[in-house]
């Protein structure tokens, strides 16, 4: 569902004279992560970096739909069928997804793995699906066909074929998990980014919050604005390179889950919270709302913030956000 594009630049100090600034990269989730830690030693910043990567894939294990023996396949693979029962976290985490679903009134949905993939975003496709391709694609989707079980923590897709991607909110919910898990290990102050997912605890060690840079993707030389991260993150997700074109109309990799149309009139939204699995959810559903719901939506939100750069290059703003412009 969700194809994250990172426009944000880190800024962050690297040494001081009682602490260091310790950074560690991998390829996870089959993207890139980098986890940026204060620590008293490299050799305490090695560790509280390595505990973040098991923290990684203690999670995937769980809910990756790509992992056949996880929770969330053992879920897919008895579509119809059963209910599964799941950790608890697995629950609560699909528990939150569906509440989300309901607020962007389907616009986010962890169902949309169900659909069937005929859209093509390679340069292969030479003419749109039909009308009756697209509304086949969709019918097996449908958050209100995922029933929880809250005292048994069991989990049941309605129809056969029905299948659950937590794509679209597990990175951001990895992001919190990280930073939840080194602050409990001792760890102050750190910035983690999980494949454009960012979440920040602490300062930096000269004093100065962590900030991010954010640029137009239709303009990436210039940053237009810049954002201190003090305990927030913030999910910029991103379809300016997987897109196709028809009839000088521009359809998004970003598919609705109602309708089976791709997002139209969004190029970039990146939303601000204070975690990131919220600001992960809500940055798909704004790319399939749109600007003009989608900023209504963040509007009625405490402690919610967007920017949104339309597929003409225009950056529209949500009401209270504060940013310090270049």
């Amino acid at each position: 569902m969700k194809n994250q594009v990172l426009f944000l630049f880190i800024f962050c100090t690297s040494f001081s004279f009682s602490q260091v600034t310790h950074k560690k990269k991998a390829s996870l989730l089959g993207s890139p992560f980098e986890i940026t830690v204060v620590a008293e030693d490299t050799i305490k910043g090695e560790k509280f970096c390595n505990w973040a990567i098991e923290e990684v894939k203690r999670i995937e294990n769980l809910i990756s739909d790509w992992i056949p023996t996880s929770q969330i396949s053992t879920v897919n693979q008895n579509a119809g069928i059963k209910p599964i029962k799941v950790d608890e976290e697995v629950f609560e985490l699909v528990e939150r997804a569906i509440k989300v679903s309901k607020i962007t009134k389907g616009a986010f949905d962890i169902s949309y793995a169900s659909m069937d993939k005929i859209w093509k975003f390679d340069g292969s496709m030479k003419m749109m699906p039909s009308e009756e391709e697209i509304k086949k694609s969709v019918a097996r989707v449908g958050y209100q066909k995922i029933i929880l079980n809250v005292e048994n923590k069991t989990i049941f897709l309605q129809d056969k074929g029905m299948k659950l991607g937590l794509g679209g909110i597990g990175q951001g919910y990895i992001a919190d998990k990280i930073k939840v898990l080194l602050q409990s290990k001792g760890c102050t102050a750190g910035i983690v980014n999980v494949s454009g997912d960012i979440n920040t605890w602490g300062y930096q060690i000269n004093g100065s919050p962590w900030t991010v840079a954010i640029v137009n993707p239709l303009n990436k030389e210039k940053v237009f604005a810049t954002f201190p991260l003090i305990d927030s993150a913030v999910e910029t997700s991103g379809s300016y390179e997987k897109y196709v074109t028809f009839n000088g109309k521009r359809y998004s990799h970003i598919i609705d889950p109602r309708t089976g149309y791709p997002a139209t009139g969004i190029i970039s939204v990146s939303v601000f919270a204070k975690q990131t699995e919220i600001a992960d959810a809500l940055a798909t559903g704004i790319f399939v709302l749109g600007v003009d719901v989608g900023l209504n939506l963040i509007d009625q939100i405490n402690g919610v913030e967007c920017i949104i750069i339309d597929d003409k290059g225009e950056i529209h703003y949500s009401k209270n956000i504060d940013l310090k412009t270049k």
